[in-house]
């Protein structure tokens, strides 16, 4: 009995985009604007990546707008296998991050070896947000349901009971680390929004 074949470069390439297109059914907290149902996190990843073409004038500094969304179109395939960990719901952090990182190893080595390490590196750096990219990246993935729950009267925060202290905790203090100019604008938004409420 011999060994199976190696798959070539264009079938583990293959293999990869066929796996992610489970991303399209992980269902995330988020509603649409037009609250018609959830986001999935495959449109939240897309919706992100044109936040960032079209806001990068924002970031603190110059950022390399490419690598930022390539960090966006990645940062949650992890969820195909460790599934969507919202915000305001607590738990077990470090199981959280573990079982993305298993995820991470087992999607990204789906792909040619030098290629798939290059798109986990990115993961990785997304995840520490130390560079000016990632902090860019993460507030944008911050900045994004906090502008759909305020377009929704109230959306996830409403369904958490989340208070206007932990929105400002919670989303700004990522923001404002990739764009102060993002956070001015959307601390206004949430106290229109938590006054409205009143």
């Amino acid at each position: 009995m011999t060994d199976a074949t190696p798959l070539s470069h264009l079938e583990q390439q293959l293999n990869f985009l066929r796996e992610i297109d489970q991303l399209k059914s992980v269902v995330r907290k988020s509603p649409l604007i037009d609250q018609s149902r959830k986001e999935n996190s495959a449109e939240h990843s897309w919706h992100l990546a044109m936040y960032a073409l079209i806001l990068q004038d924002s970031a603190n500094t110059t950022v390399n707008i490419d690598r930022v969304i390539k960090m966006l179109l990645l940062h949650d395939i992890v969820e195909i296998d460790a599934g969507d960990h919202p915000i305001h719901e607590t738990g077990d952090t470090s199981a959280q991050e573990a079982a993305e990182l298993q995820a991470a190893e087992r999607i990204f080595g789906l792909l040619p070896e030098a290629q798939g390490e290059e798109l986990k590196a990115l993961w990785l750096e997304f995840e520490a947000a130390e560079t000016d990219d990632a902090q860019f990246a993460k507030s944008l993935d911050r900045l994004q349901p906090l502008i759909h729950n305020v377009a929704t009267q109230g959306g996830t925060w409403v369904e958490g009971q989340v208070t206007e202290p932990q929105v400002q905790t919670r989303y700004g203090q990522v923001i404002v680390k990739g764009s102060k100019a993002l956070w001015q604008h959307a601390k206004q938004l949430v106290t229109q929004h938590f006054k409205s409420q009143q």
